[in-house]
């Protein structure tokens, strides 16, 4: 199966939250065939969430997994670390006092 550019990928997601209404910005732009994606999830209460695509080498699995979780300056500060490792990681932030990312939703959850 081919892969999804970095920039498409990014492209599609953030339509989908504006078909809901949900508000996300492109906060750091990265490789835009291969860079890895983060999604900030901010709660807009102090809170944040970020959350980085994971692959099981065994099952061949994917899924979305917690990189940080707490204070929205903690999870900024998480964030900043991984871009000084990974210069070419792009960074999505989603705003919505739900919680609503839509990370497990078809599509998105695999």
């Amino acid at each position: 199966m081919a892969r999804l550019t970095s920039e498409f990928w990014v492209q599609a997601y953030l339509a989908r939250l504006r078909l809901l209404e949900i508000p996300a910005f492109v906060t750091s732009k990265g490789d835009l065939t291969a860079g890895a994606v983060l999604i900030k999830m901010n709660t807009l209460d102090g809170k944040a969430v970020a959350y980085q695509r994971s692959f099981d080498l065994m099952t061949g699995a994917r899924a979305w997994i917690t990189l940080a979780e707490g204070s929205e300056d903690d999870v900024d500060a998480a964030l900043r670390r991984q871009s000084e490792f990974d210069p070419d990681l792009w960074v999505i932030e989603v705003e919505d006092k739900q919680g609503r990312h839509l990370l497990d939703e078809p599509g998105l959850a695999d």
